[in-house]
């Protein structure tokens, strides 16, 4: 997911990305290591449709994002929600905002972290500009995601609806261990061993 083609890098250069991007195909494995973009939910919808057309086993991803675009993310969420393969999220680095939306695609028992992942839910930021109508249309729009996002969180991690809104009212960051507490994570895993077979 993070592999970016420049047109003026060697040829040579894009064959070694191109083979390391076959290599994680082979291993049934996508890194989502970016902010999250319509760009990198395109690249999403594609590896992991291949991947489930080859076969049901099970689909590995990596997510190391800081968040981003909620529509992109809505789309890699649904995206996983949609194939038959089984998926394992492992967490690393931090999984913010839109990763957290990611993230909670999986089934409890999959959602692993690695030990120094950090976490962060809050609530979604906009932009709007124009006319006061459309500054209107856009505020109501991000109360009506806000609420939907508090909602999944709640869903996926058996927390009240009320605590989520109140935790997601500003930047709430948690450990690997805290996201075990609130039901965002399964468990904390050392090494590879480790992923469930």
């Amino acid at each position: 997911m993070n592999y970016q083609f420049n047109a003026e890098e060697p040829q040579e250069k894009k064959q070694d990305r191109l083979s390391l991007q076959e290599k994680l195909l082979k291993s049934r494995t996508i890194t989502i290591c970016s902010e999250i973009s319509q760009k990198v939910a395109k690249q999403f919808m594609e590896h992991i449709l291949i991947l489930a057309e080859e076969s049901d086993d099970d689909i590995k991803i990596f997510l190391n994002s800081q968040g981003g675009h909620v529509e992109s993310g809505d789309t890699i969420h649904d995206m996983i929600r949609f194939v038959t393969p089984r998926v394992i999220i492992i967490g690393t680095g931090w999984v913010a905002s839109a990763g957290v939306l990611i993230y909670l695609a999986v089934s409890r028992e999959n959602r692993l972290a690695l030990p120094n992942t950090r976490f962060l839910i809050h609530q979604p930021m906009g932009g709007a500009g124009g006319s006061a109508t459309d500054i209107d249309i856009e505020a109501r729009e991000i109360i009506k995601m806000k609420a939907r996002l508090n909602r999944l969180i709640a869903k996926e991690t058996g927390q009240t609806y009320k605590k989520v809104s109140e935790d997601s009212d500003r930047n709430f960051w948690l450990s690997a261990e805290e996201a075990i507490e609130y039901g965002i994570a399964s468990r904390v895993i050392q090494s590879a061993d480790q992923i469930p077979d």
